[in-house]
C-alpha cells in the first residue's frame, strides 16, 4: 500500500532503506579499522549525524546516503556545499557536547551506499568530503 508523497508506507520504506544503508556503512567503517561512537545523533536544532567514528585520533562524522541503482543521483553526489557546511556544524556540536576535539581534529566522511537490482550493495567511503 502506498500513501500519499512525503508519508505513510513511502516514509516507512524510505526510512527502511536508510537504516540497511547505515548499517552497511557503519560495519565497513568497523572494516577499516575506525570505532563507531555514534548513530543518528541529534542536535534538536538542525539536522542529524548520520555515523560518528573514531579513525585513529580523528573524529569522522560520516553522512551517509543509500540510493537504489538507477534511480535519483549518484549517492556520492548527494552532499552539496549547504550539506557540508552544516555537516561541520554538526561536528562541532558534538565535539562540544562530547568533551572537546580529539588530538588529530575532526573530518567530514562520506559513504554512499548502492542497492543494485541484482547482485550485492556497492559501498563507497570517501575521505575528508567536507
Amino acid at each position: 500500500m502506498t500513501v500519499g508523497a512525503g508519508g505513510g508506507a513511502d516514509m516507512n520504506a524510505r526510512s527502511a532503506l536508510g537504516r540497511y544503508g547505515e548499517d552497511l556503512a557503519a560495519r565497513r567503517l568497523a572494516e577499516a579499522g575506525m570505532t563507531v561512537l555514534d548513530r543518528n545523533w541529534r542536535d534538536g536544532r538542525t539536522g542529524e549525524i548520520d555515523i560518528v567514528a573514531l579513525d585513529g585520533d580523528v573524529l569522522v562524522v560520516c553522512e551517509v546516503k543509500t540510493r537504489r541503482d538507477g534511480r535519483f543521483e549518484h549517492p556520492m553526489a548527494a552532499v552539496t556545499p549547504e550539506k557540508a557546511r552544516r555537516l561541520r556544524n554538526l561536528a562541532e556540536r558534538w565535539i562540544q557536547t562530547h568533551g572537546g576535539a580529539p588530538p588529530g581534529g575532526a573530518r567530514v566522511d562520506l559513504v554512499g551506499v548502492l542497492l543494485p537490482d541484482r547482485g550485492a550493495p556497492v559501498v563507497e567511503h570517501a575521505r575528508g568530503v567536507a
